[in-house]
């Protein structure tokens, strides 16, 4: 059942969120699928499309050919509110299918805070929250990410965690739930059959009891041979599908760019990190499949960035090579390289001459103590000096700002340890006098323990706690003329009660949601007294998830292994609090963690020989045309849901399809280049139109009926170029030819009585104040010089104007809202040039 919900988009904010039908996403028909399954986000839309494990499941997924995979993402309050009122289930994108239509909903657990989120777009989807309170029809509730290595607290309501990797895992997941529809196989027999798989824990297979105290007294396993649950890894990167083919957002996301995975794992052992743990070994791409994915992702997108992303993107074994072929094989396509996750052992004045040349606005360093002390409790392996050369180097080199990462709580913290902070980031703005700039921005967080980590033990602060800290903290920075910007204390708080939390958390969740709780990681959302009231309501005392842990005790993710043993992190632990450092494998001896067999998994580094040589480099081909600049004017269509597209996003969306058919554009000066393209004054959101108007400046003539031909492949859904024709140089741009735009608006059934007498009144006045609301503000503005002519026709209404919007003419003259007005419809017919 496919539902159409398309009355929602006129009504909501940033209805991009969920138009769907963007270039490279994928919708297949029912015929010949077996599986249909719904990758689901627990964020917003901008926040889940810049999510990097997405689109790799997506496209695996949908390359089977009996599979269909399709995307959702958390609900704005405004759209739930709208679900909720019309009794709407909420849907996929790609195909509007209501998720309890789908045979498995996956959803990705990358924060613990999106748990409520969860729930609530399960209760949106009409099905039962419990795990025990579903039937055998029910869609497969599957959850992932790095939150999965402690699923407990949302056992009562998941079928299964995927535990590690997912590439090879997802497909066997798939193929197994294909298998039990065709045998007609019971949801146990299916979970069973999981469960003998490597990665998959099925929580109802194992009992948890409680002692009196609250620790666990026992993890009994319900099922022989199933005690513990392997994480499941991807031996080889270089052979993992990578997406060429990238999904191409209408809005602006978090991170609009190609962002791909240069590595996975890392050996620096930061006993503080979680991410250092599970996803090791280090497995690198080699710089040749790096490359040539890079070149068919920009090809098949239009971004204009490339982000190289890793744990520590710096220890790639050959990042500065790789980083100056990337910038020399696409710097005339004016394509930027960023690399986000540098550190300051990795900082080399080689590494630091390639990156300036790309990014000059900020530089960021993750020191995570102020102290030497602390610095080597954590195993973080620099010293202030090394910092302090960093920030130097970065300084001289053109950068003006240093944002410096630091976390407090961490254990055997003292006062002198953040007093440290302070100092050590003072010494970091000194180290850039004299350079012509020299601003530091500090950010600091609470220190969350986190499961499978050597500081899994360890108690985190409370609020009371936190809250001095940053006291003490934002004065002594003040006083140093430093900006200071820290995590809420709750929201910390409210983390570290679900990142080791357990079974008993599920009647919280519940609650939570019942009560309204909803984006607790967004600010502006997250409702403390809400959660108090939960904790209250189910006898659960939140700050006993905060406490010291004993070596001995039970821990709720004993039974999920993943890859290193727990006498490996105590070890760990132990040397911490003995100051003993642990070196990087990457360079050093093996320390023998445990994860890798030696055989197939194991360190795969990149061997320096693999990096293109400057002979191998193509060489430059000169242009085979003189510039002789044309103008090319496109006449487009903006029909079906394309029309709820805004301006900003319909400019950056034509922008990139531009990029794509690689044409020869004449571009803007500056710092910044763009491509030269005119436009339209900005057509309202929502009004549908088969009369835009766009320039194209090229530097040479081309066919247009082969340029329109090699747009329209480059266009989704809803927009079409319907003609092409080349204009003298010097010809007026869009807004300066057009003298008249002609709109029709469907009419409601119960349209006033007087309408005729209105139109009249509105065509002879003189002036014709109407008020509209920009920004918050009330204004009025004077339409009789705009409006040309106003006509009733067949159960439409037509305007006439020379500017301005019709959406306004419409609703002052029916007597209704603006937005009113949107939802009735609207369409932009024509337009009439000047002489």
């Amino acid at each position: 059942m496919k539902i159409d919900q398309t009355d929602a988009l006129t009504q909501v904010s940033k209805p991009s969120r969920y138009l769907g039908g963007e270039l490279g996403s994928i919708c297949k028909s029912d015929k010949g699928i077996d599986v249909h399954m719904v990758l689901a986000f627990p964020d917003v839309y901008e926040v889940g499309m810049s999510h990097i494990g997405f689109p790799i499941l997506y496209n695996i997924l949908n390359s089977i050919d009996w599979v269909a995979a399709e995307r959702v993402y958390a609900p704005w309050q405004d759209m739930e509110e709208w679900l909720v009122a019309h009794q709407q289930p909420l849907c996929s994108l790609e195909s509007n299918r209501p998720l309890a239509d789908f045979d498995i909903i996956g959803f990705t657990l990358q924060y613990e805070l999106s748990y409520t989120n969860i729930l609530g777009m399960m209760r949106l989807s009409g099905i039962p929250l419990r795990r025990s309170q579903r039937t055998d029809d029910a869609p497969l509730i599957v959850v992932g990410g790095p939150c999965a290595f402690n699923p407990e607290p949302l056992a009562e309501f998941i079928d299964v965690a995927l535990i590690g990797d997912g590439e090879e895992a997802v497909v066997e997941l798939v193929e197994l739930v294909k298998q039990a529809k065709t045998s007609a196989w019971s949801r146990t027999r299916l979970l069973e059959e999981l469960s003998q798989r490597e990665g998959f824990y099925v929580p109802q297979f194992f009992k948890v009891e409680h002692l009196e105290n609250g620790e666990i007294g026992a993890i009994t396993a319900l099922r022989d041979d199933y005690d513990k649950v392997r994480r499941r890894f991807v031996n080889d990167l270089e052979e993992t599908p990578f997406p060429t083919k990238p999904i191409v957002p209408f809005m602006q996301t978090v991170h609009n760019r190609i962002a791909l995975e240069i590595a996975r794992g890392c050996t620096r052992g930061c006993r503080f990190c979680q991410a250092g743990y599970i996803y090791r070994p280090v497995r690198e791409r080699s710089p040749q499949k790096i490359r040539q994915l890079i070149s068919d992702a920009l090809q098949n997108s239009g971004f204009d960035e490339i982000s190289l992303l890793s744990l520590s993107t710096g220890d790639y074994s050959c990042v500065e090579p790789l980083l100056k072929d990337l910038m020399q094989e696409h710097a005339d396509d004016r394509i930027s390289v960023s690399l986000p996750s540098l550190r300051v052992g990795s900082l080399t004045p080689e590494l630091m001459e390639e990156v300036k040349k790309v990014r000059k606005t900020g530089f960021t360093l993750a020191p995570e103590a102020g102290s030497e002390r602390l610095r080597q409790l954590i195993n973080k392996g620099i010293s202030a000096d090394d910092l302090l050369e960093s920030t130097a180097n970065a300084y001289r080199n053109g950068w003006r700002l240093i944002k410096l990462y630091f976390m407090m709580g961490l254990p055997s913290e003292r006062e002198e340890d953040l007093e440290a902070i302070i100092d050590l980031a003072a010494q970091v703005k000194r180290s850039g006098k004299g350079t012509g700039g020299n601003d530091v921005n500090v950010a600091v967080s609470t220190f969350v323990p986190k499961p499978h980590s050597p500081f899994q033990w360890e108690a985190q602060i409370g609020i009371e706690q936190t809250l001095e800290k940053q006291k003490l903290l934002r004065d002594g920075l003040r006083q140093k003329k430093l900006r200071f910007k820290y995590h809420e204390a709750n929201l910390s708080y409210l983390e570290g009660v679900f990142a080791r939390g357990d079974r008993r958390l599920a009647a919280v969740l519940e609650r939570a949601v019942e009560l309204g709780c909803r984006f607790d990681g967004w600010r502006e959302h997250f409702d403390f007294e809400k959660w108090q009231q939960a904790f209250i309501d189910t006898g659960i005392e939140p700050s006993w998830y905060l406490r010291e842990r004993r070596e001995d005790e039970i821990l709720p993710w004993d039974h999920i292994d993943c890859g290193l043993p727990k006498s490996f992190f105590i070890a760990e632990r132990q040397k911490a609090f003995a100051y003993q450092p642990t070196a990087d494998c990457r360079t050093g001896a093996c320390y023998a963690c445990g994860v890798c067999d030696f055989d197939k998994l194991k360190m795969r580094l990149t061997e320096p020989e693999q990096v293109r040589s400057d002979a191998d480099a193509p060489e430059a081909v000169a242009p085979e045309r003189e510039e002789h600049l044309t103008r090319i004017r496109l006449t487009v269509s903006k029909l079906g849901r394309a029309r709820m597209v805004a301006h900003l996003e319909y400019l950056k969306m034509f922008q990139r399809a531009v990029s794509r058919a690689k044409l020869p554009m004449r571009f803007s000066q500056g710092f910044h280049p763009v491509p030269k393209i005119s436009y339209l004054e900005a057509l309202p959101m929502g009004v549908s139109s088969e009369a835009e108007l766009i320039d194209l400046e090229l530097l040479y003539p081309l066919s247009v009926e082969q340029l329109v031909a090699d747009l329209n492949v480059q266009l989704p859904e809803g927009f079409k170029i319907t003609e092409g024709v080349e204009l003298p140089w010097k010809s007026p741009s869009p807004s300066a030819s057009i003298a008249t735009s002609q709109y029709l608006v469907t009419l409601p059934e119960d349209i006033p009585e007087d309408l005729d007498e209105r139109i009249a009144s509105y065509l002879n006045a003189d002036v014709l104040m109407l008020k509209r609301v920009k920004k918050g503000r009330e204004e009025e503005l004077d339409f009789a010089p705009n409006l040309v002519d106003l006509f009733v026709k067949e159960g439409q209404l037509g305007i006439e104007l020379k500017k301005g919007s019709p959406l306004l003419v419409a609703a002052h003259l029916l007597g209704r809202t603006v937005e009113e007005i949107r939802s009735l419809g609207v369409h932009k017919s024509g337009i009439s040039f000047k002489d």
